[in-house]
């Protein structure tokens, strides 16, 4: 008599390791003109127009929907794409997040860079912020047609220090980790409270600038 099927050992599966990732391939993102995106990308900013992809359909989902995808080259061999979806429609941003909290920052190699591609980006009519210091790198932001907002950044950190920075990141997250869920459960018993605040202000002159503590 064979045992019931609530007490067979079922067979277990081992959970694959995990593997190298190298680095960016490609970020896409959707835009109403690909023209303009391309003048954008290629004149102003440099970066060569690399590929292009047209099809009617969708490889992953099959559903049709014809686009045009480009492609722009970095130095390094990876790219920011875009879709044109051929309805002159912009993607539309977050109405829950603020403007500058999504974005794409890309590397240059020195501060001068920045200062240059600043000055080259106004001279388009580009509205740029900064340069911003951020301690262990400084940065520029900007928009692009498509309502992406850009930071070029040029690191000042040294591989050595960013290995000891790297060794307390853990234990940090794990500390916000456990405020957030006192801060929920709190939220969760009816208690009027605020969003919550780090443990530790790393940026504490921006404060200052701003005229507000802590």
């Amino acid at each position: 008599m064979s045992a019931p099927a609530t007490s067979r050992q079922l067979p277990t599966t081992k959970a694959a390791a995990a593997i190298p990732i190298h680095g960016l391939h490609h970020f896409a993102y959707r835009c109403r003109d690909a023209e303009e995106t391309r003048h954008f990308y290629e004149d102003i900013l440099g970066m060569p127009l690399w590929h292009i992809i047209q099809s009617d359909y969708v490889p992953s989902t099959g559903e049709y929907c014809p686009y045009t995808h480009i492609f722009f080259r970095m130095t390094d061999g990876s790219c920011v794409a875009f879709f044109d979806l051929g309805d002159d429609v912009a993607a539309e941003p977050s109405p829950n997040t603020p403007a500058w909290v999504n974005h794409l920052a890309l590397r240059v190699d020195t501060v001068e860079h920045l200062e240059k591609i600043k000055a080259r980006l106004q001279s388009h009519g580009i509205e740029v912020i900064g340069v911003t210091d951020h301690h262990i790198f400084k940065s520029i932001y900007f928009f692009d047609p498509n309502g992406i907002r850009l930071e070029l950044t040029a690191q000042l950190a040294s591989e050595m220090q960013m290995l000891q920075e790297s060794k307390t990141a853990h234990a940090r997250l794990a500390e916000w980790t456990r405020r957030k869920n006192e801060w929920r459960k709190e939220r969760a018993a009816g208690k009027a409270v605020a969003p919550l605040k780090p443990q530790q202000n790393d940026r504490p002159e921006v404060a200052a600038r701003a005229g507000k503590r802590g």
